[in-house]
């Protein structure tokens, strides 16, 4: 079942006060983004955030699982409605995840990289 996106917008809504919230469609869910930085993805209207040992300090108790099979384990984030917590939970583990590289140039068709 792929997620809905009033639940995505919502989390989004939730999380506006850490930076900013993107989010786009991937494989027919969606992966979250804090200033760039892809931190969770949306399966099955549910939240999945990256597991980092900030995390782990933040909400010791916090479920894990994969969000698709064959995916490796996310924390699930259930208490959405918590903005305070997941707020602070998201800037923590965005703050431990490394920066996005930076995207290739495109050739232009005659082997060069176009600017």
């Amino acid at each position: 079942m792929a997620s809905k996106i009033e639940f995505v917008q919502h989390i989004a809504d939730q999380l506006s006060e850490a930076g900013q919230i993107t989010y786009r469609k991937m494989f027919g869910e969606y992966g979250m983004y804090l200033d760039g930085k892809i931190f969770a993805v949306i399966c099955d209207d549910q939240l999945y955030v990256k597991i980092t040992e900030a995390g782990k300090k933040i909400a010791p108790d916090l479920e894990t699982a994969p969000p698709y099979e064959g995916a490796k384990n996310y924390f699930l984030f259930e208490d959405i409605d918590n903005q305070e917590l997941l707020v602070k939970f998201v800037s923590a583990t965005c703050k431990e995840l490394p920066a996005p590289k930076p995207k290739k140039k495109k050739k232009d068709g005659t082997g060069r990289g176009t600017a």
